[in-house]
């Protein structure tokens, strides 16, 4: 029974080693997959390498990328947000009406707290009420999304001040503002989950949900923690948002979770929880964005772009669950 135990244990920790170089080899892969997709598109593609072009596509895919970063924190948990689309249309909506008519510094606290709370009501409904992410966090969206219409009869909202729109247009030397925003907001999260005994928490949890509730973590607190800073990372893009159009659009940001879940996926993190890195969210956003830049460049029909897009994202989960299981087997 001994030598058992003993053989299951070594074959746990063979494969536990084969899986972790996996994930180091495969986030070089990915390093390199976007280098090369820049060079190619730099050498190809029109009008590619301008920096008008670039700055555009950092912008555009920066406010993404911040949404990436909270989900990247739910998917390492066990679960997802399908909600961070109508959350980041709701505090857009509601930082427009409060900067028009209030002041900006309200708006802006306005709309992330009502991200938060978004956020804290999701992780309630999984943690203390037991239903499933999917589940819950598509009701919220769609209560929220309700809410949202019935508030504003599902008019934009105008009226927002020029000196707003300097956070989603305005730059400092040559960088975007979003870009700077994204940046801090994946320094942030990389060192939550690299330095902080809640970060541990959080890959505890995604590994194995009892497990952690043995070796004496608060499961309960940890899942409404991580979904709430899932809810304020989307708050803080509708913000951003605000300030790229100028508008508080009730139907804006529907494409927000797929998107989302996609830069995490492409970037190599499972969706069963307990693995993942802000590196990987980053790569995976730009690359994403990369492609669908060279689509728009190249005149390819919008239609045939969602295709496109869903090709790589089913390649990339695809070859990177064949290269986990044959390293599981090993």
């Amino acid at each position: 029974m001994t030598a058992v135990l003993n053989g299951n244990s070594d074959l746990a920790r063979r494969r536990r080693i084969g899986i972790t170089r996996l994930v180091r080899h495969s986030q070089f892969a990915l390093l390199a997959i976007l280098v090369l997709a820049f060079v190619l598109a730099s050498l190809l593609v029109p009008y590619f390498l301008t920096w008008g072009n670039l700055s555009n596509l950092l912008q555009r895919n920066s406010i993404i990328g911040i949404v990436s970063c909270g989900m990247l924190l739910m998917i390492i948990l066990g679960g997802f947000d399908l909600s961070v689309g109508a959350v980041g249309a709701m505090s857009s909506v509601a930082a427009a009406a409060l900067v028009a008519g209030v002041s900006i510094p309200l708006g802006i606290v306005a709309a992330l707290a009502l991200g938060l709370a978004v956020g804290l009501l999701n992780g309630f409904c999984i943690a203390k009420v037991g239903i499933t992410p999917f589940v819950a966090t598509l009701g919220v969206e769609v209560l929220v999304t309700g809410l949202l219409f019935i508030a504003t009869s599902a008019e934009p909202i105008y009226g927002v001040p020029e000196s707003f729109t300097t956070i989603g247009l305005g730059k400092i030397a040559f960088l975007p503002i979003p870009t700077l925003i994204f940046a801090a907001i994946a320094l942030a999260t990389w060192a939550l989950l690299r330095f902080t005994t809640f970060g541990h928490y959080v890959f505890m949890v995604g590994g194995n949900k009892d497990a952690a509730r043995l070796a004496g973590v608060n499961v309960d607190r940890v899942t409404l923690v991580t979904y709430g800073l899932g809810g304020l990372y989307a708050g803080l893009a509708g913000v951003v948002l605000l300030g790229t159009t100028g508008i508080g659009q009730p139907a804006s940001a529907t494409d927000w979770p797929l998107s989302a879940i996609a830069a995490v996926v492409v970037g190599g993190v499972p969706l069963s929880g307990g693995v993942g890195s802000v590196g990987r969210v980053v790569l995976g956003t730009f690359l994403l964005g990369i492609i669908a830049n060279i689509l728009n460049l190249t005149g390819i029909s919008p239609y045939w772009q969602p295709a496109i897009t869903g090709v790589v994202i089913l390649v990339a989960v695809g070859v990177d669950s064949y290269q986990r299981k044959r390293a599981g087997r090993d």
